[in-house]
């Protein structure tokens, strides 16, 4: 209604004034306690003096409902003589200061958990700013730093600090081993936005990588130990057509990846990946939702037991286990139908089924292995939200997929936010 009221006092006094040009006054800011008013002025288009243009202030609303610290955004305008208006953007805030535990057990039945604290608020400005440590087997840790508006209202900077360590899996002659895998790394990015839809990020990744023999089978073609650094040159292209009402998503995203890693010795070939995801969301009545997500991605096509696609619970399809093959492409399509079942003033619980289906090109093989009835997984499952409509990502999910494919299994999944 009060968006509607917006509307109609802004067609009515076009049309009485059609001649003129309606001004604004003044913007003013209501109901943010912590983010700063002056940030909000800063990335907004509306400014005192300029053209009254409903389409701009419609933009305004939709950039700040994407930020982190605003769970709802809404305006109003109300005349204030001589042809000019005030300009009202009510801001309902989210709580952003969020600690994270995530507990788990691994595959050999070890006991795992990740702690971690983020503040996506930091100084009022929606600069995102914390870390995690994480045991699994062994100790990692990371921070990260984000400010899309650093230095204006398009440009910005990312920094990221990471020592991960994992056991992980390497597939070669139809079997496996198991590494200690290390990444030491630090990366900074350079963050611009063209416009209201379309940004980009630029940066470099300086890492260590060290695989180390712990378990399994071996072959001579394959080393025992790996140390070498990488440098890593990143691209990010983000098309960016989403809106939001609270838990309800729509429109359509795309986001493009590509990089470039160079051993600094060169004794290893440099190579490329590149991936995007195509998100496509539409509301379904007053309480259903369905989203898409579409990815394409390729890697140089070496003959590697290193190779960078994964087919894992955690980042493609439910239920498949974890990191249980590699590849060096990917075709993965998730699709789900969210439906909220109740739902109070902060608090939403969501049903949803999905279907999760994805094929792979084996290392140093051609295309044709995406259609090769041995690479493609395909897991339908059901999940429930839980979800607070007061602090920022705070979904908590549990998925369980079945699948239904050659030698297929079947498994929970449990995370924090939505899949995708």
């Amino acid at each position: 209604m009060k968006k509607a009221y917006s509307f109609l006092i802004l067609f009515i006094v076009s049309l009485s004034l059609l001649s003129q040009d309606m001004l604004v006054d003044d913007l003013k800011i209501q109901g943010n306690r912590r983010i700063k008013t002056t940030f909000i002025k800063k990335i907004s288009s509306i400014v005192p003096a300029s053209v009254l243009d409903s389409a701009l202030i419609e933009q305004d609303i939709l950039r700040l409902k994407r930020l982190p610290s605003v769970s709802h955004a809404y305006y109003q305008v109300f005349p204030s003589g001589d042809n000019k208006y005030n300009v009202f953007y009510h801001i309902e805030e989210n709580h952003t200061l969020i600690p994270s535990l995530n507990v788990y057990t691994t595959n050999d039945d070890e006991f795992a958990y990740r702690l971690g604290l983020y503040e996506f608020n930091t100084f009022g400005r929606n600069i995102i700013f914390g870390g995690f440590y994480q045991k699994d087997i062994y100790s990692s840790y990371a921070i990260n730093f984000r400010a899309p508006y650093l230095f204006s209202n398009k440009l910005g900077l990312a920094f990221n600090r990471q020592d991960l360590t994992t056991l992980e899996p390497v597939f070669f002659d139809n079997t496996s081993s198991n590494y200690r895998y290390n990444n030491d790394s630090y990366e900074i990015l350079g963050l611009y936005e063209f416009d209201f839809k379309n940004r980009v990020e630029l940066g470099v990744n300086y890492f260590t990588e060290t695989y180390d023999y712990q378990f399994g089978a071996t072959n001579p073609a394959v080393p025992l130990t790996l140390d070498i650094n990488k440098w890593l040159f990143k691209a990010i292209y983000e098309y960016n057509g989403l809106d939001y009402f609270y838990q309800y998503v729509t429109g359509f995203r795309s986001q493009f990846n590509f990089q470039y890693v160079n051993a600094t010795d060169g004794s290893l070939p440099s190579f490329f990946v590149g991936w995007n995801d195509f998100f496509y969301f539409k509301r379904v009545g007053s309480r259903g939702n369905w989203a898409n997500r579409l990815r394409f991605g390729l890697a140089s096509n070496d003959k590697t037991p290193f190779a960078p696609f994964s087919v894992d619970n955690n980042v493609n399809i439910r239920g498949v286990g974890n990191v249980i093959d590699r590849g060096t492409g990917s075709i993965v399509l998730n699709t789900e139908y969210r439906y909220t079942l109740i739902e109070k003033d902060w608090f939403v619980f969501q049903g949803n089924a999905f279907v999760d289906a994805g094929s792979w090109r084996n290392p140093g093989g051609p295309l044709s292995n995406f259609v090769e009835g041995e690479n493609i997984k395909v897991y339908p499952g059901v999940g429930v939200r839980f979800i607070h409509k007061k602090i920022y990502n705070a979904i908590f999910r549990i998925d369980y997929g079945y699948g239904i494919t050659k030698n297929a299994s079947q498994g929970f999944v449990f995370g924090i936010g939505q899949y995708f």
